[in-house]
């Protein structure tokens, strides 16, 4: 059709739509659907016409009037920690069992190695860090590096790390989940050959009282950012019946809302680690409560909670669909 005649054609109708005030949603949805039909026509065959900038200018207007009054949700902030990331915990639970279960061969690793090869844990540590360690357990104060920096910048220095390191290992699962899997290696074989070189030393139950008061929601955090990286990476592996592409970005969009979610999870650890930690002196019971505390919210917010929550939304929907029916 020549422009001249599709011109000729809609004129009367484009006035209407333009000098028109619909009020009804539906007069509005069903005159938009209209003018992006013709703009869609005019696009394609007179791509650079006033005409096509005349119903690109009416489609915008039409698009503003439909959503300018659209109101956001105030409550999403708090509606992601509450519902939505819950909700993706349960729905890759998997992926986050078999990072919590390759951290743990891997702490086994660490430890194994620190026990049969005497030089590992400086392998692993650094010298400087084993001999400060050393020096530290000669006065009397084995946990001293705790208290080396002032409490807010070791904390401000703790939660950049250890965010920086989750995010490390959530990005590394592009790579097939290998890359994931090997920062979950890395931590691991540390933080086994770190703890049995307390316990060699006779501090076993001494450093579990000082450093899982942050290590326990700090671990925590990092094995749930595994997880989140083997998402990723499975979604590229396993794409079922999407293709690559799109199973890869809906694996990228919930391991990114994981790896978002913990952030505060970090920040909470590197509290404890820069304010608390450093109380070594600290009475058991305190230690305990705080110990405890960590783990009890891990496994209520990480797994009870979750399924608890699918359980409410399943029944839900059967209740819906049997008043349907």
């Amino acid at each position: 059709m020549r422009e001249a005649l599709f011109i000729k054609q809609n004129t009367q109708r484009w006035k209407d739509y333009e000098n028109s005030k619909a009020t009804s949603p539906d007069e509005l949805a069903e005159s938009f659907i209209s003018i992006t039909d013709d703009l869609a026509y005019a696009k394609t065959f007179y791509p650079k016409s006033n005409t096509t900038k005349y119903l690109n200018g009416l489609a915008a207007a039409f698009h503003q009037s439909i959503y300018k009054n659209k109101k956001e949700k105030t409550n999403r902030f708090i509606t992601f920690w509450r519902y939505e990331l819950p909700l993706i915990f349960y729905k890759h639970r998997r992926p986050l069992l078999y990072s919590l279960l390759f951290f743990l061969v891997f702490c086994l690793m660490g430890a194994l190695s620190a026990k049969y090869d005497n030089t590992f844990v400086r392998l692993i540590m650094g010298d400087d860090y084993v001999n400060m360690t050393n020096e530290n357990i000669a006065k009397g104060d084995p946990f001293g590096v705790y208290k080396q920096e002032g409490s807010f910048l070791m904390f401000l220095f703790i939660a950049a790390n250890n965010i920086k390191v989750e995010l490390m290992i959530f990005v590394m699962g592009i790579f097939l989940s290998v890359g994931s899997i090997y920062q979950l290696l890395m931590n691991g074989v540390m933080l086994g050959s770190f703890q049995y070189y307390f316990f060699s030393k006779g501090l076993g139950l001494k450093s579990i009282m000082v450093i899982w008061l942050h290590g326990t929601l700090e671990i925590s955090a990092i094995i749930i950012a595994g997880g989140a990286g083997l998402i990723v990476g499975n979604s590229l592996l396993f794409p079922r019946t999407y293709t690559r592409v799109a199973s890869l970005k809906n694996g990228a969009k919930d391991g990114l809302k994981i790896a978002i979610g913990i952030v505060p999870i970090f920040i909470v650890a590197a509290f404890f680690e820069g304010f608390v930690t450093r109380h070594t002196e600290m009475a058991i019971w305190q230690s305990v409560t705080i110990l405890t505390c960590s783990l009890v919210f891990i496994i209520w917010y990480v797994i009870l909670y979750p399924a608890n929550l699918n359980r409410k939304l399943n029944r839900n929907n059967l209740t819906i669909n049997e008043t349907t029916y």
